[in-house]
C-alpha cells in the first residue's frame, strides 16, 4: 500500500510540476506573441501611410506622364506648322525672285507683272509675321514640355526614394 501511495504521490508530483511548467511556458509564449503582435502593429502603422503616399505618387506620375505627352504633341504640332510656313515663305521668295527677273515680252503689259510682284511681296510680309508667331508658339511649347518633364522627373525621384525606403519600415517617410 505504501508503494501505491508513493506511486500516487510521484504521479501527482509529476502532474503538478508539468502543470506549472506548461503555465509558465504558455505565459512566456503568449508574452512573446503579444510583443510580436505589437511590433507588427507598429510596422503596419508606419507602412500604411507610406503605401498611401506611394499610391498618390503613382497617380500623380500617371497624370504627369499624360501632361508630358500632351506637351510633346503640342510641340510637334507647333514645329509642323512652322515648317509649313517656311515652305510657303520659300515659295513666295522664289515667286518674287522670278517676278523681279522677269522681263516682259514685247506687247505684254508690265503693269501686270508689277501688280503681281506687289501682291507677292505683301504675301511674303504676312507669311513672315506668321512665321514669327509660330516661332513664338514653338518656343512656348518647348518651354512647356521642359516644365512638364521636370515635374515628371521630380515625381520619379520621389517614387525612387520611397521605393528605397520600403526595405526599412522603421525609417520615417
Amino acid at each position: 500500500m505504501r508503494r501505491i501511495y508513493f506511486l500516487v504521490l510521484v504521479v501527482l508530483g509529476i502532474v503538478l510540476v508539468t502543470e506549472g511548467q506548461t503555465t509558465s511556458s504558455d505565459s512566456q509564449t503568449l508574452q512573446t506573441l503579444l510583443t510580436e503582435l505589437r511590433e507588427l502593429h507598429k510596422d503596419l502603422q508606419v507602412s500604411l501611410p507610406r503605401m498611401q503616399r506611394a499610391q498618390i505618387l503613382l497617380s500623380r506620375l500617371q497624370i504627369q506622364e499624360v501632361a508630358v505627352t500632351r506637351a510633346s504633341q503640342h510641340l510637334d504640332d507647333a514645329r509642323s506648322r512652322l515648317a509649313e510656313v517656311r515652305v510657303v515663305l520659300k515659295s513666295e521668295e522664289a515667286e518674287i525672285k522670278h517676278l523681279e527677273d522677269y522681263s516682259p515680252n514685247p506687247g505684254e503689259n508690265p503693269a501686270q507683272t508689277e501688280e503681281a510682284l506687289k501682291r507677292a511681296t505683301a504675301d511674303l510680309e504676312v507669311s513672315k509675321k506668321l512665321e514669327e508667331q509660330r516661332q513664338t508658339t514653338e518656343f512656348e511649347a518647348e518651354q512647356q514640355l521642359r516644365n512638364e518633364q521636370e515635374k515628371l522627373n521630380r515625381l520619379e525621384t520621389q517614387l525612387d526614394e520611397l521605393t528605397k525606403n520600403v526595405a526599412n519600415p522603421r525609417s520615417p517617410n
